[in-house]
């Protein structure tokens, strides 16, 4: 009898798949930073950080299963590395603490709740999260109070619209079949 793995070819090569697509969103987000925060849009940058959200939501949304959202992340962090080696540490570590809440959240309902309300949950923790990175990297109190206002609502809202697009993009592969045959039997 064939023992059934957790994470099979299947599920490994659709995970690597996502993980290459988004990770490319990332390394194009990794070269934007430095231009919006040197710009007057550097408000956005909260924005643009989210869009790091996107590995993990496309692989829970196609595969529904443990630890797809952690692999994706890693694989994508590691190909926005090709974009910007300086900031390899930067994108493993943006990747491993948003994996792991996306996991987290994941393992609270024991991967069996599958709703967007799941999803958004995990997007406005990562958020708030980023909101307060963003706060004390950013030098907020140099910013007029409107400014600081944007920002930090920008940075909780930019995960969650980036999820909500990854949504979109994990029910349409769904949909056309990249889900079969994926689940461990």
């Amino acid at each position: 009898m064939a023992r059934h793995t957790l994470l099979s070819t299947r599920v490994l090569l659709v995970c690597a798949a996502i993980g290459v697509a988004t990770g490319i969103v990332g390394g194009i987000a990794g070269i934007l930073t430095p231009l919006i925060l040197a710009s007057p849009l550097a408000i956005a940058y909260g924005f643009v950080l989210g869009a790091h959200v996107l590995p993990g939501i496309v692989a829970q949304e196609v595969l529904r299963m443990p630890l797809v959202a952690i692999l994706t992340h890693v694989l994508a962090a590691l190909v926005a590395t090709a974009f910007n080696p300086a900031w390899a540490l930067r994108f493993i570590g943006t990747a491993l603490l948003f994996g792991a809440i996306q996991e987290g959240v994941a393992a609270l309902t024991r991967y069996r709740a599958w709703g967007p309300w799941r999803f958004f949950i995990s997007a406005v923790i990562i958020g708030v999260i980023v909101a307060v990175a963003v706060f004390f990297a950013a030098h907020l109190s140099a910013f007029a109070p409107w400014a600081q206002v944007a920002y930090l609502i920008l940075s909780v809202l930019g995960p969650v619209a980036w999820t909500a697009l990854g949504l979109g993009v994990g029910a349409s592969l769904r949909r056309a079949g990249v889900a079969r045959q994926t689940a461990a039997r």
